[in-house]
């Protein structure tokens, strides 16, 4: 394989087109078109087809740009490698796949730990749809994915569920709504606006029928995928919205809202997927002990 017909490839596919790639490295368009087709002969597939007036990337296009993706990043390393001073720790990287359900600030705890090692760290975390990253996880382009549910079942995927604790759940408002709850916690939540995580949040499945048992029917006005983007909005006050227990304090603080209730009823997990049954990665190692000896006290 040509590995510069390899590189203008990738550079297409990062860059969303033909022009602006061409652009980033100062060839002409029939020239990129031309170094493309040659690995497209190669390969024996095609890697780009037109959507109107654009390019998109076929499925084995998709799948060639993440071997791509592996390709040039370890190019950067060597590079680093060698250039690193003699006697220098070799930095450890650690690559980790955040579900996109899992709140932020939960993500930013569990992970924090593994800057605490000895060796030098370098976090490489994407967000995305745990299904996708079960994918990248089996494809060994992450070492570890965590997320607020087990891997299921039904996913043929070589990979092991490592528990890294569970909360409770806290509910909170501004202090602008605070005036239409009426009565003790859970009645007060009946008739009020509700900010509510997304479908794929495994809480949100557990939320509904803890509606039915307490017979409280608060009005839904919001459900959101990213918990960040869901405290926002109630932070102006458009909706009471939950939270893990554990960050109650900080949910407070950062937010400005105050916790009007919390049940143990209401129970949101959380999980460290990798490919190895026994833990051996040392960041992978850090955050599970973190994890299960002082955020969660497992």
């Amino acid at each position: 394989m040509n590995f510069k017909h390899l590189y203008y490839f990738w550079v297409t596919a990062r860059a969303g087109g033909i022009m602006r790639a061409g652009e980033q490295l100062h060839t002409t368009p029939q020239t990129l078109s031309g170094q493309i087709k040659l690995l497209e002969d190669r390969l024996g597939r095609q890697l780009f087809r037109k959507s109107g007036r654009q390019l998109e990337l076929t499925e084995h296009g998709r799948l060639a740009l993440g071997y791509a993706d592996q390709i040039f990043s370890l190019g950067q390393d060597l590079e680093t490698a060698l250039r690193q001073v003699r006697g220098a720790q070799r930095r450890l990287d650690f690559r980790v796949g955040v579900a996109d359900s899992v709140s932020k600030s939960v993500a930013y705890r569990l992970l924090e730990p593994a800057f605490s090692l000895a060796q030098p760290v370098k976090l490489l975390a994407s967000e995305g749809k745990f299904d996708d990253l079960l994918a990248a996880l089996a494809l060994h382009r992450l070492d570890l994915v965590i997320a607020d549910e087990p891997m299921p079942r039904r996913v043929s995927v070589k990979a092991f569920n490592h528990a890294l604790g569970r909360s409770a759940m806290s509910f909170f408002a501004a202090p602008a709504l605070m005036p239409r709850l009426q009565g003790a916690f859970p009645a007060c939540l009946d008739a009020v606006p509700m900010l509510v995580p997304g479908a794929s949040s495994s809480v949100r499945r557990q939320l509904e029928g803890w509606f039915a048992q307490h017979q409280v029917a608060p009005v839904v006005v919001g459900e959101f995928d990213d918990a960040a983007l869901m405290k926002a909005f109630g932070r102006e006050g458009q909706g009471v919205f939950m939270a893990p227990s554990v960050l109650e304090e900080e949910t407070c603080s950062q937010f400005g809202v105050a916790a009007i209730g919390r049940t143990a009823e209401l129970i949101e997990e959380f999980y460290a997927v990798s490919v190895e049954r026994r833990i051996s990665h040392p960041c992978v190692q850090a955050i599970t002990d973190a994890a299960r000896g002082q955020l969660f006290g497992v």
